[in-house]
């Protein structure tokens, strides 16, 4: 929920009444954090089941593609759900991308990372863990949306390794001591250091295969 981080601006930083700021302004009037939760968490398995059956292994994903997944996700909760977030970002102390910069930002992921790594037919596991690794970490230092930025960033490293032949990605591991180990991999990426990321990408690849 919107709880999760510290806003800089006003557009987008509105809260539903009732919700004591802990629900985004959102279009079904919900106020209550564990439904919004549940709602969210219901349209993403939706929109994956959807693109599952959409994306083919040949498509080389552009900015265009993550804006139009976002929207196809949080369409019908949030009015501004595939635009560019218009406020600043951070959590705990640590800050997102500036928000004047996403548009410039997500022009120059497309035509690196993605362009690189989309189509993701790159043959072995520790190529792909790679590739997964350092389109996930700057999709997530750019943070372009007010809202689900990790979410949308996992969903696209799963249509990418269902790409390069692998089952659907399982990211339940990320949890407790885990997850802090997730964002120091992500900070590591200010540096374009994506080694953190591709061992946890490589760890979730095996788990994921051994199920």
């Amino acid at each position: 929920m919107s709880g999760r981080y510290d806003v800089s601006g006003s557009s987008e930083g509105q809260f539903e009444p009732g919700s004591n700021n802990r629900v985004l302004r959102n279009l079904q009037g919900i106020f209550d954090p564990d439904e919004m939760d549940r709602r969210e968490s219901l349209e993403l398995v939706r929109t994956l089941d959807e693109l599952v059956h959409e994306v083919d292994a040949d498509h080389r994903f552009a900015a265009a593609d993550i804006c139009s997944m976002h929207k196809r996700w949080l369409g019908g909760i949030y009015p501004w759900a595939g635009q560019y977030r218009g406020v600043n970002l951070e959590k705990d102390g640590f800050p997102f991308a500036a928000a004047y910069l996403v548009d410039g930002l997500m022009a120059g992921l497309e035509s690196g990372a993605l362009a690189r790594c989309t189509p993701c037919r790159l043959g072995d596991a520790p190529a792909v863990a790679a590739a997964l690794a350092e389109v996930h970490v700057e999709l997530v230092l750019i943070h372009p949306f007010r809202e689900g930025n990790g979410r949308i960033s996992r969903l696209l490293a799963t249509l990418m390794a269902l790409q390069a032949g692998l089952p659907l990605l399982d990211f339940s591991g990320l949890t407790g001591s885990a997850r802090q180990g997730y964002f120091a991999a992500v900070q590591a990426g200010l540096d374009r250091n994506y080694r953190p990321m591709t061992d946890l990408f490589t760890q979730i690849i095996y788990a994921t295969g051994n199920q």
